[in-house]
């Protein structure tokens, strides 16, 4: 049974319970208000080169999809970043319906879904293990989702998610599937602040960088994402899981005096 979830005595006002970092100043999600934000001109765009990765796996967690990329054939740098980062998976969060389901916040808005690709610093560390609970372990790349026309790019994704309806159902990604593809054409334009992982344990490791152009995928699309299912195949819906996989979202925290830095003029 896991120990942490969405809802009720294990939703995200009780993680701090098991999981002491949740209780931090520098946790994450946040609201971003845009005229506090401040710009800084020489934030240019990041340099990603995912043209090598390799994607080994598609699985359901049970709190979301993820797929797992071999770091050896990534790289992220450039921007707020002062070492060099290799991916190591990528996930979303999204609502159950319309209008909520992003983790971040602009101004108090919500968007339908939220991507993070999440890297690792190779400069200062020898695993993804060991940057998860440190200070500049992780860079997370996060575009906002909202619901309009359909995405092409994203179709080779949603299609494999049909694999993976049950939690801990897996399958393999095509090779030469370009995460990249899932990304706003306009990768100027972003925030950036220190954070924290989003799920237990929450540790403050975390940097941001959130793309102001939010992504489109079609209502069907997202549809897909919210017909995954929390619990293993076979298995009740009245075990304590929500039958549905969806509201994976952890509400907004305080900012404690962070900085969010803005590449852009508004």
């Amino acid at each position: 049974m896991a120990q942490w979830g969405y809802t009720g005595d294990k939703g995200p006002s009780h993680w701090c319970e098991k999981f002491p970092a949740a209780k931090g100043n520098r946790q994450s999600p946040i609201d971003i208000v845009t005229k506090d934000a401040k710009i800084d001109a020489s934030l240019g765009p990041l340099n990603i080169d995912y043209t090598s990765a390799e994607c080994t796996e598609l699985f359901n967690n049970g709190f979301t999809f993820q797929v797992n990329v071999a770091s050896s054939g990534t790289n992220l740098s450039g921007g707020p970043l002062s070492n060099n980062h290799k991916l190591a998976q990528f996930h979303c969060h999204w609502g159950s319906k319309d209008g909520l389901g992003s983790e971040h916040t602009v101004d108090g808005k919500p968007y339908d879904a939220e991507l993070h690709l999440v890297h690792w610093n190779t400069d200062l560390f020898q695993a993804v293990g060991d940057a998860l609970s440190h200070d500049k372990g992780l860079a997370v790349l996060t575009a906002f989702i909202k619901v309009g026309k359909e995405n092409p790019a994203w179709g080779q994704l949603v299609a494999l998610l049909s694999k993976v309806k049950c939690k801990d159902d897996k399958c393999a990604v095509e090779k030469g599937f370009d995460p990249s593809v899932l990304l706003p054409e306009n990768k100027k334009d972003y925030w950036t602040y220190e954070g924290s992982l989003t799920t237990p344990p929450c540790y403050e490791s975390a940097r941001f960088i959130i793309y102001r152009e939010p992504v489109e995928i079609s209502a069907q699309q997202i549809k897909t994402l919210r017909d995954l299912r929390s619990h293993k195949q076979g298995c009740c819906a009245d075990t304590g899981c929500p039958e549905h996989l969806g509201d994976n979202y952890r509400p907004t925290m305080p900012l404690n005096g962070r900085v969010v830095t803005a590449s852009f003029q508004a």
